[in-house]
């Protein structure tokens, strides 16, 4: 397993995992354009966050990116850390490589003195639910109803 930052060179890369992996896209979406959502992760960021700044990640197991990732910072505080998306291709879970790639995610978050990770989790995701309670991620009360999709999304939090 190998992680290192991803470019925007590679969003045809990225385009290429979201149409082997489009799963979470179905769930959360109710469609995959792997064009676009390529070029969204390399360009989205929360509020106040500046793109640039971000960590995009990809996760290599015999040189096949089996799993993306990016953290941005600035929100919800301006100290925090917030993991806007970790996804890990079907062929790659199941043996840890997803809590492998959570830590790195975390340290570089360390590294930038970040005291907390935040995240959102799907209602309709309890598998993910699941997994970031295992690695620590505790509810922070904070809920809401997404305008376009209509799924309710919750934010989560862990202290670094």
């Amino acid at each position: 397993m190998r992680i290192r930052e991803l470019f925007p060179s590679e969003t045809a890369l990225v385009a290429q995992f979201y149409r082997e992996a489009p799963d979470y896209w179905l769930l959360a979406e109710g469609r995959c354009d792997p064009e676009s959502q390529a070029q969204d992760f390399f360009s989205d960021a929360p509020p106040n966050c500046d793109p640039a700044t971000s960590d995009r990640l990809g996760l290599f197991l015999n040189h096949r990116l089996s799993g993306v990732a990016e953290v941005s910072y600035g929100f919800p505080e301006p100290n925090d850390a917030y993991l806007g998306l970790m996804l890990i291709g079907p062929w790659a879970q199941g043996a840890g490589h997803g809590k492998a790639f959570l830590a790195h995610a975390a340290a570089l978050a360390r590294k930038r003195h970040a005291p907390r990770l935040y995240l959102a989790v799907l209602d309709a995701n309890p598998r993910g639910r699941a997994f970031w309670e295992r690695e620590g991620f505790r509810p922070t009360g904070i809920r809401r109803q997404d305008s376009t999709t209509g799924h309710w999304v919750e934010r989560m939090v862990k202290d670094l």
